[in-house]
C-alpha cells in the first residue's frame, strides 16, 4: 500500500478492499462488522427499551490537538449525543471523506483512535464508508459518525422536563476544547497547560441516572456555542427561567487567561467532555455525590437552578451582583473546533 491516499482508493477496486482490510477493518474487528456485508444487522434484548439514534459529522482543524484528535472527537461527540437522552450507545457508523494525499499513517492514527474510544464507550464500530475527493476539495479528512443505543424503561429526558427549582449542575470546566484546539491552529505558545476534555460521558450519565432515579429531568452536551447556548437553549425550549451564578461557574485558569487576551467569553467556548445537568432538587446532592465519585465529573458544580420568573431566559448574576442576559451565540467565536 502507498504512504498516502490516492483517488484509486476510493475507486471500489484492489486499493479500496485494501484501505478497508489494513486501516479499518483490523482497527473495529467485531462480529458485526467482520463479514464486511452491506449492512450490520443486530437484535436487542427483550424489554430493552427505547431506541435512540444520532449522527454528526466532523471537521475539526487541526484534526490532532492536545487531548484529541478527530476520531476521539468523532466518536465522543456521537456517544455523547446519545448519552444526553439517557441511552447506552452500542452500534455506531464511521464515514471517512479523504483528500487526496493524505498520510496513511494519520490515517492510521486515527482509526487506532477511534477504535480505542469506542471501546472506552463499550460501543462497537459495526458499519462504515470511505470516499476520496481530489486535492483540494477537502481538508485532509472528514469524518461523519452515526450512533444506535438504548433508552432503558422509565428514562425520559429532555428541556420540556425542565421545572422551576431544578437545579442546574455542571460536569467541570468550561472552555477546554475550544482553547486547546484554537491554541493548536493558531500556532500560539503559552506556558500555561491546555488540554481538551473530549471523552465519552456515558459512564458519567449511567452513574447519575442510577443516584437520582426519575429525578434527572434533562442532559446537555455544551459544545458548539458552549455553556451559555445550551443554557438558552434548554431555557427557550422549557419555557421555565435560569438563574445561575457567574463565581460558581468553573473555569480553569488558563482557559480564563487565554480568553482574557484574545477577547473571548469562556462560557460561548465549545466542550467535548461536559455536560449540564437538570436535576430535581430533592436529589441533587446524591447525583452530585454521584458524579464527583466518576473521573468524568470529579469537578461536577451546581451553577444555578431553574425559576419561575423570566420565563424563557438566562439570567446570569455578575461577580459584582449585577444581573445580564445570558443568549445564544450569535456567530462564531471559534470556528472549526468540532
Amino acid at each position: 500500500m502507498t504512504d498516502t491516499i490516492l483517488l484509486a482508493h476510493g475507486a471500489g477496486g484492489r486499493l479500496s478492499h485494501d484501505l478497508v482490510r489494513d486501516v479499518f477493518a483490523r482497527r473495529f474487528a467485531n462480529p458485526l462488522l467482520d463479514d464486511l456485508d452491506d449492512a450490520a444487522v443486530f437484535s436487542l434484548p427483550a424489554g430493552a427499551g427505547r431506541l435512540a439514534f444520532t449522527t454528526d459529522s466532523y471537521v475539526v482543524q487541526p484534526i490532532f490537538f492536545p487531548g484529541g484528535d478527530i476520531g476521539r472527537l468523532a466518536v465522543c461527540g456521537t456517544v455523547n449525543d446519545l448519552a444526553m437522552r439517557g441511552a447506552t450507545p452500542l452500534y455506531l457508523s464511521a464515514g471517512f471523506i479523504i483528500e487526496e494525499g493524505f498520510p496513511l499513517a494519520d490515517l492510521e492514527r486515527i482509526a487506532e483512535s477511534m477504535s480505542q474510544t469506542a471501546q472506552e464507550a463499550g460501543a462497537v464500530i459495526a458499519a462504515g464508508d470511505t470516499k476520496v475527493v481530489n486535492r483540494g476539495a477537502a481538508d485532509k479528512v472528514f469524518i461523519n459518525t452515526a450512533g444506535v443505543g438504548v433508552v432503558p424503561p422509565g428514562v425520559d429526558l429532555g428541556a420540556n422536563r425542565v421545572r422551576p427549582g431544578d437545579a442546574v449542575l455542571v460536569s467541570g470546566p468550561v472552555g477546554d476544547h475550544g482553547i486547546a484546539v484554537m491554541i493548536q491552529r493558531e500556532g500560539l505558545r503559552f506556558q500555561l497547560p491546555l488540554v481538551s476534555d473530549c471523552a465519552p460521558l456515558n459512564g458519567l450519565v449511567a452513574t447519575m441516572l442510577a443516584a437520582g432515579p426519575g429525578a434527572i429531568h434533562c442532559l446537555r452536551d455544551a459544545t458548539r456555542g458552549g455553556l451559555a447556548t445550551v443554557l438558552a437553549e434548554v431555557a427557550e425550549a422549557s419555557h421555565a427561567g435560569l438563574e445561575v451564578e457567574e463565581s460558581a461557574i468553573p473555569v480553569r485558569e488558563p482557559v480564563r487567561a487565554v480568553c482574557e487576551i484574545l477577547g473571548l467569553d469562556p462560557l460561548y467556548v465549545a466542550n467535548e467532555g461536559t455536560l449540564v445537568a437538570f436535576v430535581a432538587p430533592e436529589a441533587t446532592e446524591a447525583v452530585l455525590t454521584a458524579m464527583r465519585a466518576h473521573p468524568h465529573g470529579r469537578e461536577a458544580v451546581r451553577i444555578g437552578q431553574a425559576i419561575g420568573e423570566h420565563a424563557g431566559r438566562v439570567a446570569l448574576r455578575t461577580a459584582l451582583g449585577a444581573r445580564r442576559v445570558l443568549d445564544m451565540l450569535t456567530g462564531d467565536q471559534l470556528p472549526r473546533i468540532c
